[in-house]
């Protein structure tokens, strides 16, 4: 069966997401194919793999409509405040729109979280985390990137610029430690470069955005599947995600605690931590990839 996903044209997480997933699809035994416009699908069968801003007009309803099975990405239509206020976090829709596509059948919507009680508009959305892109990451070590600490992440302003003040709090108890560091934000990292620096750094960090933290979401950040999954080492700020998914591994509350999670781990012997290793990156190939996900997606159409 063969699956359009909508390309990815913009710098950002979507542009990761939607690769991983034409990747899991095709891992998954589906015929997955990048499409630009709507308009170019003119297969009599077909599934869909896309998010509610990439519909324009009437017309891409239709090729929705045409579809065996759409997936959507669904966002909320009533974001808690003060980050409802900015359009990054509802759906722009109109509601006439939204009750045109509650009626397709064969349209099932989905989002990151477990919560949808802000997706009050939508018929139901149901949750598909993020994760781990168990295809184009693999086990790529190179000492000439053993960093002691490492961050991969993009500055993230989603309206409101407040998850760069938490990294600076939390990285900055780090510049006077005679480690080495290798915390990279919006620098644009290949993708193999990134591979190298996760799988041969000791210990990952990983920070939220703030509506994260204060909300307590499960949506979380794709950095913690990618940080266990490739290195299984990873000292994060604490949220919604890690307990749910993760329940034994240890999160810091502050920056302090972040400072002093890590430092015990540098100070561990490598033979325990790669025990550590081991179990993490075992349970995340295990049941947090995207084929996972991909499974997931098509077990809550089958209901």
């Amino acid at each position: 069966m063969k699956i359009y996903v909508k390309r990815p044209v913009v710098k950002g997480a979507w542009v990761w997401i939607q690769k991983a997933y034409h990747s899991a699809w095709n891992a998954a035994g589906f015929e997955a194919e990048f499409f630009d416009n709507f308009a170019d699908i003119e297969d009599e069968e077909f599934d869909l793999m896309i998010r509610e801003w990439d519909l324009k007009g009437a017309a891409d309803i239709e090729v929705v409509k045409r579809s065996r099975r759409s997936y959507m990405f669904a966002l909320t239509n009533t974001f808690p405040m003060p980050w409802g206020a900015h359009p990054n976090y509802n759906s722009q829709l109109p509601d006439e729109i939204i009750r045109r596509l509650n009626a397709i059948d064969n349209l099932h919507l989905w989002s990151f979280g477990d919560d949808m009680s802000n997706h009050g508009k939508w018929k139901k959305v149901n949750p598909l985390h993020l994760a781990f892109d168990s295809e184009a990451y693999t086990d790529a070590k190179d000492e000439k990137y053993a960093y002691d600490i490492c961050y991969i992440g993009g500055r993230a302003n989603n309206g409101f610029d407040e998850k760069y003040p938490i990294m600076k709090e939390y990285f900055g108890k780090f510049r006077h430690d005679d480690l080495r560091v290798g915390i990279f934000i919006d620098k644009n990292l290949t993708h193999e470069l990134e591979n190298k620096i996760l799988c041969s750094s000791k210990v990952c960090l990983n920070v939220h955005d703030k509506y994260q933290r204060v909300l307590v979401t499960t949506d979380g950040n794709e950095r913690t599947f990618k940080s266990l999954g490739c290195n299984g080492l990873m000292v994060s700020d604490a949220e919604g995600l890690l307990p749910k998914f993760f329940p034994d591994l240890p999160v810091a509350q502050s920056a302090q605690e972040m400072y002093d999670l890590t430092h015990h781990y540098l100070k561990m012997p490598e033979s325990e931590l790669d025990i550590i290793r081991k179990k993490y990156r075992e349970e995340v190939n295990a049941k947090h990839t995207y084929i996972n996900r991909v499974h997931a997606a098509i077990e809550f159409t089958n209901d």
